[in-house]
């Protein structure tokens, strides 16, 4: 048994960790969007996290919705029905197309947010201006995914890493030429950021097509042979499987982004510092988010050959590792959060509140890897409704519910503290509603993968 966990648990990292510095090479466009304009100035940077706020809650919803595209083709890899993905992966782009046009329109029209919140004027304008600049790169970054599911389900992973580090450097290079107005260049602030995102998304979109292109791995399924019209039987299948995946991403971003907006009345130290804790919390949750992608290429490829015994011991595996991974960062983030919080900025009262807040993000690891890992197994098995019912559930119903009781302590609801917590109530909100997730999923993931194990059972594919 000992060998057998080895072994499945080299395979998934074999998998996970080119995603792994893909993932963190993505979300490290952020962190420097970040970390860059707070060293800039207070009002940038309360700019860039509200945009970033709206941002986030749109990219990840269309990630949710395109991740779809790595449970589909898993499954016709693990039947060797290699003939299909070609037409699968094209459909695919069509979807995002779509996706990420309409993405881009809520997006814009989502700035009408900012006008209800108290915001300062200045701020309210950057913020704006930073979510219509950034808005460009949503079409490439939603087909841009559709191609990152298709290659992660072949198991060329390397690929997306190289693609995130170019992306990054660009990413940084181009912030450090616009934010600061470097070589004679105008001085954008949070509006740099967004001009260095934006082009570099569209940047690795081109330079993936490219690579798909060249590279033999990709020969015997090529998408590019030729052009095909939308099919539309095709993508409603495809979107009927991820459009729950996109509700439950956007049922747990947006009820972190929420609290970003909601405490933007408490000023900008307050925004700031829960906008620092929230970024890094987002870098150390790639690598079970990574750990999870790999879960659903393995347990989708598993159950496409029809082996239901292994899906299940590669669901629990990464489970396990996951686990064991968030003991050790929530044991880090608590050691070092005085030097993750001074890393981000120079000004000590917003250093302080983050080290403050870091401390409850080192709390909810182990149950927010409990959460993406099940999740993902889950969605291996081409069931994604239930976990958005979860999400739903535990962020909806409590998390945002009770992080508002303590972080706002409005008068009319009852059992309210004598003062708003601001953040720090709304992260013991969060707290409360990733436990219930984590549980539920776990309980979940038990649930199904067993009913298939002894469904095979029943019909002799297994013995004994």
């Amino acid at each position: 048994m000992k060998t057998r966990i080895r072994t499945e648990a080299a395979a998934l990292w074999q998998i996970a960790w080119p995603v792994l510095i893909g993932q963190l090479a993505t979300v490290g466009m952020g962190v420097a969007d970040v970390a860059m304009t707070g060293h800039f100035n207070a009002e940038e940077l309360a700019a860039v996290s509200l945009g970033t706020s709206l941002w986030t809650i749109v990219l990840v919803t269309v990630m949710g919705i395109m991740m779809a595209v790595n449970a589909v083709v898993s499954h016709e890899v693990g039947a060797e029905q290699y003939e299909r993905v070609p037409h699968i992966v094209r459909q695919s782009l069509w979807l995002g197309l779509g996706v990420g046009l309409i993405a881009c329109l809520l997006l814009n029209a989502s700035t009408l947010v900012f006008s209800y919140l108290q915001l300062q004027p200045e701020v309210q304008e950057k913020a704006s201006r930073f979510v219509h600049i950034i808005s460009i790169g949503m079409p490439a970054f939603a087909m841009y995914r559709a191609l990152y599911g298709y290659t992660t389900s072949l198991n060329q992973t390397k690929p997306v890493m190289v693609m995130a580090l170019g992306g990054l450097l660009f990413n940084v290079v181009m912030n450090w030429l616009l934010i600061y107005g470097h070589f004679g260049l105008p001085q954008l602030g949070a509006s740099g950021c967004a001009v260095a995102t934006g082009v570099g998304i569209w940047l690795m979109f081109g330079t993936m097509i490219w690579w798909m292109r060249r590279a033999p791995a990709y020969r015997a399924t090529n998408p590019f042979s030729h052009v095909e019209p939308p099919h539309w039987a095709e993508i409603r299948s495809t979107l009927k499987l991820g459009l729950p995946i996109g509700v439950t991403y956007f049922a747990e971003v947006s009820a972190f982004a929420s609290v970003g907006l909601l405490i933007a009345r408490f000023g900008v130290i307050e925004v700031a510092a829960n906008q620092i804790a929230l970024n890094f919390s987002s870098l150390v949750f790639m690598v079970p988010m990574s750990l999870g992608i790999a879960m659903t290429t393995r347990v989708g490829q598993a159950l496409g050959e029809g082996d239901e015994l292994r899906a299940r011991f590669v669901s629990w595996v990464g489970v396990a590792i996951s686990l064991a991974f968030s003991f050790v960062s929530a044991t880090g983030i608590t050691v070092f959060r005085d030097s993750i919080a001074a890393a981000y900025t120079s000004d000590p009262a917003v250093q302080k509140l983050a080290a403050d807040l870091l401390l409850f993000a080192a709390i909810f690891q182990l149950s927010d890897a409990a959460q993406v890992t099940a999740s993902c197994a889950i969605r291996g098995y081409k069931i994604t409704r239930t976990p958005m019912l979860i999400h739903l559930m535990a962020f909806y119903g409590f998390a945002l519910p009770i992080g508002c009781l303590l972080g706002l302590a409005p008068e009319w609801m009852p059992w309210r503290p004598s003062s708003p917590m601001a953040s720090q109530g709304f992260w013991i909100g969060l707290i409360l509603g990733l436990t219930i997730a984590g549980g539920l999923l776990l309980t979940y993931l038990q649930r199904i993968s067993s009913i298939r194990v002894r469904m095979a059972v029943k019909s002799g594919k297994i013995t004994g």
